[in-house]
Order: structure tokens, then C-alpha cells, then sequence
């Protein structure tokens, strides 16, 4: 779909010289496609999900710059704003623009969940954090078993992390 591939040139763009941001958000899309392809989630849910997860860490830029912080919470304060800029920028529809933003203002807030897009971006990120940041098994297992609830999440966690 040409709407992605420009919103994902987009972020390479928005994250120039970051390889480290560029490889983390081409992970999470190719996980959150794979794991709502496999769930048989819609057409316009699916354009949610994947992006959603290429722009879902466009807080960091200027969390960084304002409170030399990316904790979680920050990135949600920031994140919306800039995807916002960047989908209407797109001509992406207003209803899909503020799910999108929901989702970025909420992804490190899990009791926030309230469907399976935002369920889906949720496990995507994850998958690719637990790898990114080394995360010790016991770490994995205790967040695996709270947070994760799609079955094909499930499955590609099981097989990474080798779970049970």
C-alpha cells in the first residue's frame, strides 16, 4: 500500500542518522503485520496496527530534547502531536488519525488497551523491546503472561524466548 510505504519513508526520514530507531520501528511493523494477518483483523484496523507501529516512538525525539528523557510515560506526552503532523500531512482520514494517536499517547499504558489494534502494536513493541534490551527470561515470563493475549503474539513469543 503506497500510504505505508510512505509513512515508513517518512519516519526513515524523521529518524535520519538513528539506525538504531529506524531498525526498532521496521521490527515492530513487520511483527504487528505478521500478528494481525494471522488474527484476521480488517482492513481498517489493519491500517491502524501497521501505522501505528511505524510511528508509536515518535515521542522520543523531543522527549529527549525537552526533558533529556524518553521514559515511557514522556514519549505518550510527545508522540501524538508529531504523528498528528504527519498524517494529516499523508491525507490519512480524521476518524483512523485519532485512533493512531490514542494508541501512540497510550502504547506504554497497558490497562489502557481497548481493542486488539492497540493489543496487537502492544506485542509487537514488546517482542521487539525483550530482544533490544536483553531482558532476562524471568523479565519476559512475568510481562509475557500479563500483558500478551493474541494467539499468534503468543506463539512468536513461545518461539523466541523459548517460554514453556
Amino acid at each position: 500500500m503506497a500510504l505505508l510505504n510512505d509513512l515508513a519513508m517518512k519516519m526513515i526520514e524523521y529518524y535520519k542518522n538513528d539506525p538504531g530507531n529506524i531498525d526498532h520501528l521496521i521490527k515492530v511493523h513487520a511483527y504487528a503485520k505478521l500478528i494481525a494477518e494471522e488474527e484476521h483483523i480488517d482492513k481498517e484496523l489493519l491500517l491502524i496496527v501497521e501505522s501505528t507501529a511505524y510511528l508509536h516512538d515518535i515521542g522520543i525525539k523531543n522527549a529527549l530534547a525537552k526533558y533529556n528523557s524518553a521514559i515511557g510515560e514522556l514519549q505518550e506526552k510527545e508522540g501524538p502531536d508529531e504523528a498528528r503532523k504527519i498524517l494529516i500531512e499523508l491525507g490519512y482520514e480524521d476518524t483512523i488519525i485519532e485512533r493512531i494517536c490514542y494508541i501512540i499517547g497510550h502504547h506504554h499504558t497497558y490497562d489502557a488497551i481497548d481493542n486488539i489494534d492497540f493489543q496487537i502494536v502492544v506485542e509487537a513493541n514488546l517482542i521487539a523491546n525483550y530482544y533490544e534490551e536483553k531482558l532476562p527470561k524471568e523479565n519476559i515470563l512475568y510481562s509475557y503472561d500479563k500483558v500478551f493475549k493474541t494467539e499468534t503474539g503468543k506463539l512468536i513469543m513461545e518461539n523466541i524466548y523459548n517460554l514453556y
